[in-house]
């Protein structure tokens, strides 16, 4: 577009409509790189909803394992608030004192803030207006942290006194809505506030109680990571507090990660005496993984599976690195949105109604790769002749064939969990927990092979043969428990079997058991009878070879042979029903098995990354100049990979001259000069200083230092290149 003017103006062209970009959704950004974009909407709309159900189900989730400590809370914030407004608080508690709440959360830190997310509406809801939450990294003076207080408690501007504005023209609408940064502020504003409160209803009345409730609600500070607080900063704060305590009505919410011990170690007693402290614990972080693989892993409810080495990697990343329940909800998303993306035939990971339909929509090259899926191909092998032939070319018999396997993989599921959840029963009260404390131990063992083929599994077993009657009926009722809501066929089966076996305990008729007992114990011991009189080696031998058959010839007494029975039942189950996914035929439509892709994700190895980059720059930049075949790096390259490449052909200690001269030779040849001319490979000011920046970022990426062993050289810090 032009104009024929000649003479000097401003032009306005304005963009045709036709030309705006379109905003990109995150369907989008789903189908971008999708395998299989033909269903990719479906797989979208599926992947959505159970990402939606996550996150719902895990909001509700921490609501109910905080809801304890949290009404504690609340209770605690009315206690302290009541006995300020409806009695002399100088003689309730000393007028010093301050009441405090100390919250121990755990290490897991990333949970956190849900944590207090919740305490903070909570406490708002019901008890005050007046809630503050601080952190140590924005807090480092205390100048800082009153004014941290101040603004987020009175929503205004406050000034500290050795700030110096730089243009106050630009600021000059907030310069009169500021206050002075100190507690004397915050008491005036508080009582400016109780005092509209008051005139706020003149028309009702109330019961005094409820109205001085209303009317001096307490100022709520919470510190949310105790320890990152400088001890300096938080001791004068709490000393400047506790001179307005009469005045305004102070309580103290402190988050510590470790140990109550940390205040004593933070604060000394001429401090710590001026609060009064109660204690307060949260759920453990590995009773709330419990809970949320409970509630999203072991079920049949969520038709999004994980592999044994997915789990293993998610759970190893939780009890190594972070204790994080919020970090392992992200992992399983993670997975599920790579699940999703990566596998077209996880159109069929939904509900069984929603996946039989989908099966009759599947396209002859979702087919296709149906008939390439390992567990197909075994159960194929399995087939006779005609069926083989049937289910490799007849696109229709096979999506019949695809129902059956589905309604079989969602049958699958629904008796896996409860038999699952009755074994962990019976074995996690056992000795030394032969197959695990935690029911995911188990479920570990489960996804990986046949846990009845387990030298632990006989082992539990053989245990169980030793556990009394009443132990023994016990955890048989809780089995009972377990499968009683359960909706399948052969888990009814299971229970009335069960109740049988239950009803045959009770009616067991002791007594008979009883009069049995001394016949046995003669018979065992008649032949140490013998033994008592003189014999020689070879009586001996036959003694005790008697003594061994006795024994073997044991009649077993009624609970025995129960007891037998019960155990018989319980492995029939176990074998009927917790064989590996992998034996189930389509398993690779709800399991996600790439490991090694959530690792990367999630466990990233920062070392390596900036070492790929820095050795194969084409990998990140794409820039078709840096290519090259024998892995080394183009002379075309930026400086700092440049300057990478020929550190790693030094030793230890690395002359910076010689480091130096050899850039500029490189250097020299990606600019094109002749080898044969004069200024080739010589250093001039621009060249030196592009060495000194990639010098300086190879030192602060960790790669060298500075050594004081020989003068102008640099410590090589890492060996071994990717």
């Amino acid at each position: 577009m032009s104009t024929s003017s000649v003479s000097k103006g401003c032009f306005v062209f304005k963009p045709s409509a036709k030309k705006k970009k379109r905003t990109l959704t995150l369907e989008d950004y789903f189908a971008d790189g999708c395998e299989d974009a033909e269903n990719s909407e479906t797989r979208f709309k599926l992947c959505q909803d159970l990402w939606d159900k996550i996150k719902t189900d895990t909001e509700v989730l921490q609501d109910e394992l905080n809801r304890k400590i949290l009404d504690s809370l609340l209770d605690f914030t009315r206690k302290c608030s009541s006995t300020h407004q409806h009695s002399n608080w100088a003689s309730q508690m000393r007028a010093s004192e301050i009441p405090t709440a100390a919250l121990v959360l755990g290490v897991n830190v990333p949970d956190h803030d849900m944590t207090f997310q919740s305490l903070s509406d909570l406490l708002q809801q019901s008890v005050t207006p007046h809630v503050v939450s601080v952190q140590a990294k924005e807090c480092g003076a205390l100048k800082h942290l009153m004014k941290r207080v101040l603004e987020r408690m009175m929503g205004t501007v406050v000034a500290v006194d050795d700030e110096e504005e730089e243009e106050p023209e630009q600021l000059s609408a907030q310069l009169h809505k500021r206050v002075h940064c100190s507690l004397g502020t915050l008491c005036d504003w508080y009582n400016t506030k109780t005092r509209k409160s008051n005139t706020g209803t003149p028309g009702k009345k109330r019961s005094s109680a409820v109205r001085d409730e209303q009317q001096q609600p307490p100022v709520v500070i919470i510190f949310k990571d105790l320890e990152a607080f400088n001890s300096k900063v938080l001791q004068d704060f709490i000393l400047i507090c506790s001179r307005y305590i009469e005045r305004l009505p102070l309580m103290f919410i402190f988050g510590i990660a470790t140990s109550p011990s940390t205040i004593q170690h933070m604060l000394p007693h001429s401090v710590s005496s001026l609060l009064c402290i109660e204690l307060f614990q949260s759920l453990s972080c590995t009773q709330h993984l419990a809970t949320v693989i409970d509630k999203f892993i072991l079920t049949p409810q969520f038709p999004f599976k994980l592999s044994s080495k997915v789990m293993q990697v998610l759970i190893s990343i939780f009890l190594y690195h972070d204790f994080s329940v919020k970090n392992f909800i992200k992992g399983v998303q993670l997975a599920l949105l790579e699940h999703f993306h990566s596998q077209p035939l996880s159109v069929l990971c939904c509900k069984k109604k929603e996946a039989l339909l989908n099966v009759m929509q599947l396209s002859h090259s979702n087919l296709e790769r149906i008939r390439q899926l390992l567990s197909f191909k075994r159960y194929v092998e399995k087939q006779d002749p005609q069926e083989q032939d049937s289910l490799l070319k007849d696109d229709t018999h096979l999506k019949e064939v695809c129902q059956k396997l589905i309604k079989g993989l969602h049958k699958y599921h629904k008796n896996y969990y409860p038999i699952l959840r009755c074994l962990h029963t019976l074995t996690s009260s056992l000795p030394r927990y032969p197959l695990g404390k935690q029911i995911r131990e188990l479920h570990l063992i489960c996804l990986e092979k046949n846990v009845w083929e387990n030298e632990d599994y006989q082992s539990a077993m053989k245990l169980l043969k030793m556990l009394a009657k009443d132990e023994l009926i016990i955890l048989l009722q809780r089995c009972a428990e377990i499968l009683e809501p359960v909706k399948s066929k052969k888990m009814n089966s299971a229970l009335v079997q069960l109740n049988e076996l239950l009803t045959r305990f009770k009616e067991l008729d002791t007594a008979a058991a009883a009069e049995t007992a001394p016949n046995v114990e003669e018979c065992i011991t008649s032949p140490v009878k013998n033994l008592q009189k003189k014999t020689d080696l070879f009586q001996l031998q036959k003694t005790l070879l008697e003594m061994n058959e006795s024994r073997r010839s044991k009649k077993l007494s009624p609970f025995e042979v129960l007891r037998n029975e019960v155990l018989e039942f319980i492995d029939s189950l176990v074998k009927s029903h917790l064989s590996p996914p992998d034996s189930q035929t389509l398993n690779e439509v709800s399991y996600y098995s790439s490991s090694a892709t959530v690792r990367r994700h999630i466990n990233a190895t920062p070392r390596t990354s900036i070492q790929a980059a820095l050795s194969s720059p084409y990998y990140y930049l794409q820039n078709d100049s840096l290519k090259t075949e024998d892995g080394s790096v183009s002379n075309a390259a930026p400086d700092i990979c440049i300057a990478y490449k020929l550190h790693l052909e030094c030793g230890r200690l690395i002359n910076l001259y010689d480091w130096l001269e050899a850039y500029a030779t490189v250097v020299s040849a990606a600019e094109g000069n002749s080898p044969d001319s004069d200024n080739f490979g010589k250093v001039d000011e621009v060249k030196h200083a592009r060495f000194i920046r990639a010098v300086s970022e190879l030192e602060f990426l960790g790669f060298i230092k500075s050594t004081k062993q020989k003068t102008d050289h640099v410590a090589r810090l890492t060996w071994g290149g990717c």
